[in-house]
């Protein structure tokens, strides 16, 4: 992927290496089962996380780091072009449409963190949080994708974070509230079905952003959509289940299959256009 070239966001807040609260730790190991129980079981980890609030401190402040010091750190650096890149392509997008993008942050931040949301956990992986409008990642997850998810490449980091990014947009054009408006009323396997097309949304969104650049700025090299269709694939619902239990249970899918997440990722790489990424219109996903 051809980043360097890029500018870096100003949208960054460096989290990493705050200490979280000791009640937080301390209740440590079992935390981090019950993260990983719920991402590889696909369970919403938010009331977890919500539930979590009270039971320990982390640190929510951090500093926004230079142009300089993000050419120090060439990860953070790239991560900040990414998320620059994301910027220029939703305000046009936006602009075409006659609406104002509101750009998110994007927290990078170590181990726990506290959000909005609740506290985050390195173990959940990246989310982003509509109440606060923020993205949140520990690098660390990029070494995980290398190592146990297979699934390495600078261009399959930039699809994780696209499509936390998607899912900002879906927060600014009111989508993620009616999906959670609507999950209230619904049963939990239907519940998860409606948070299945709002994941692979996002997936789709993300392929929206990648062609975009890409027209703008030669961003994609050869072998680039290779790794970003490893990636959806490595982390989709059927083959974190398979791998963890040994068996799936389509019902308590919540992001979707690796085909499926690799099919809207293509979708919307094909087309360039948000439209063409409702997931919720279709009988077949």
């Amino acid at each position: 992927m051809r980043w360097r070239g890029g500018r870096r966001s100003t949208n960054i807040e460096d989290r990493r290496g705050a200490r979280a609260g000791p009640k937080l730790l301390g209740g440590g190991i079992g935390t981090i089962v019950l993260v990983l129980v719920a991402m590889y079981f696909g369970v919403d980890p938010t009331p977890l996380l919500q539930g979590m609030q009270g039971a320990g401190s982390a640190s929510s402040s951090g500093t926004r780091p230079s142009a300089e010091d993000l050419k120090n750190d060439p990860l953070a650096d790239m991560v900040s072009v990414v998320v620059a890149d994301t910027e220029d392509v939703w305000t046009e997008i936006f602009a075409e449409q006659g609406r104002r993008y509101e750009a998110p942050t994007l927290v990078m931040f170590t181990g726990a963190t506290r959000s909005a949301c609740g506290v985050g956990q390195a173990a959940m992986g990246p989310f982003y949080c509509p109440a606060d409008k923020k993205a949140y990642i520990d690098l660390s997850f990029y070494d995980q994708m290398r190592t146990q998810f297979k699934a390495p490449g600078d261009f399959a980091q930039a699809y994780v974070i696209a499509h936390e990014v998607g899912h900002h947009v879906q927060n600014l054009l009111g989508i993620s509230g009616q999906v959670h408006q609507m999950k209230q009323r619904l049963s939990k396997g239907e519940a998860n079905a409606l948070s299945v097309r709002l994941e692979l949304q996002a997936d789709c969104l993300a392929g929206v952003w990648a062609l975009r650049a890409d027209k703008a700025r030669n961003l994609l090299e050869a072998g680039d959509v290779e790794e970003a269709l490893n990636a959806a694939s490595a982390i989709g619902d059927d083959t974190l289940q398979r791998r963890s239990q040994g068996t799936i249970v389509p019902e308590s899918f919540t992001h979707g299959t690796s085909a499926q997440r690799q099919r809207w990722f293509r979708e919307g790489l094909g087309s360039g256009d948000p439209d063409s990424c409702d997931t919720f219109s279709v009988d077949r996903i």
